[in-house]
């Protein structure tokens, strides 16, 4: 894989890996690390192959198109208005809870040097710069995401070495709750986690002179950083806490809390974490936006531009109170646009013998079945 190559496989990873990353521990460490990392695993892989399928759809589409332009000609008109009504409500909740949660870091880092702004003015101002380099074009946020998440994998590797020697076997092998159907709730929140699929065909544009298989590789590997650094996480903290400390939290603040007590460097660099992990999921959520956008109406730049920064920006602003209750709703929405909607498009070009000499996701109909299962398995974890 070459450097371009490598950068989109981290902007695919630094979309997923997001401030959530934190809370993994406090939702799985009841069922034990056997059970907990079997799930994650399970859904790494069936998020894995719904992404597959949805670049085995943009390349015989013919590249170099939003999902928008995808759907039109893989799922016809009605397809295309569905598809398009789940993507923007995703891609609109998703990045209200980026602007809220990089407001509030950004106002509080400004009062740190004595600058004193209100929550609605760091929400602005950060959504009218991070749009900015937005706007400025996938190179850019390519270059910037690289050096980004090589920040978020240093402070990520200070604190494994700070919490590895306090592990203990006891705390590893530590099970509080059998409930395999609260364990199967997790699912919703696991899938999210891995949430990069609508960055896609937005990549396979950035990489048109990239060979099928070059790009295959880019998808595998964006998924699999985000599976090697949520485990490492679960197990370092699992390790270190025991089963009265984990029933102890309500949140993730009291988590960060209980290791900053023993080190504050610690919560200095989990905050790091988290401000960069909101700042990349921002970056691929607003790029996948924008060029939707820029598929859509066919506008330059600048209309783009503000077209994409004003809805989440307003709806942050006159949603906060209610955004919790909208963001429940993300996880179905996600189902659907992230393993139904590339399987229905894949399943039809496959039986019109599109482009068939291009790229196919392996497994053939054992797969497609599996995905279906897949999709159908998250739908049942979120309302039991």
């Amino acid at each position: 894989m070459n450097i371009k190559m490598i950068g989109s496989s981290l902007i695919i990873a630094g979309t997923a890996l997001g401030a959530g990353m934190l809370a993994i521990p406090m939702v799985l460490a009841q069922f034990g690390l056997l059970y907990g990392t079997l799930l994650m695993v399970l859904i790494c892989f069936g998020t894995t192959y719904a992404a597959l399928l949805l670049l085995e759809a943009t390349i015989k589409a013919g590249g170099g198109l939003g999902l928008n332009s995808i759907a039109r000609k893989t799922l016809g008109r009605q397809g295309q208005l569905l598809t398009n009504g789940l993507l923007y409500a995703l891609l609109i909740c998703l990045l209200m809870a980026y602007i809220l949660g990089a407001g509030d870091l950004l106002s509080k880092l400004l009062s740190n040097f004595g600058i004193e702004i209100t929550a609605t003015t760091s929400q602005i101002v950060f959504t009218l710069i991070a749009g900015a380099v937005v706007a400025s074009g996938t190179g850019v946020i390519d270059k910037l995401n690289r050096a980004l998440f090589f920040v978020m994998l240093a402070s990520l590797f200070a604190t494994m070495t700070f919490l590895a020697p306090s592990m203990t076997q006891e705390n590893l092998m530590q099970v509080t709750s059998h409930d395999h159907v609260d364990l199967i709730k997790t699912s919703a929140i696991l899938f999210t986690s891995f949430g990069f699929m609508v960055v896609i065909p937005t990549l396979v544009s950035y990489n048109h002179e990239a060979t099928d298989k070059q790009l295959r590789n880019m998808v595998i590997v964006g998924s699999l950083i985000p599976l090697v650094c949520y485990l490492c996480w679960l197990f370092a903290v699992v390790g270190n806490l025991s089963e009265e400390q984990f029933r102890s939290f309500k949140n993730v603040s009291d988590l960060m809390a209980a290791f900053e007590a023993q080190s504050p460097w610690v919560g200095n660099i989990l905050s790091t974490f988290t401000g960069l992990a909101l700042l990349t999921s921002f970056f691929g959520v607003a790029m996948a936006l924008f060029n939707q956008n820029k598929d859509m109406f066919n506008q330059n730049t600048a209309v783009t531009y503000c077209i994409s920064s004003i809805l989440p920006l307003v709806g942050s602003l006159l949603a906060a109170d209610k955004f919790l209750q909208v963001l429940n709703y993300a996880g179905i929405i996600l189902v659907f646009l992230a393993v139904f909607v590339p399987l229905v498009m894949v399943h039809k070009q496959r039986f019109m013998k599109v482009a068939d000499d291009r790229y196919r996701a392996e497994g053939g109909n054992v797969m497609m079945l599996f995905s279906l299962l897949f999709g159908c398995f998250l739908l049942v974890s979120q309302v039991i």
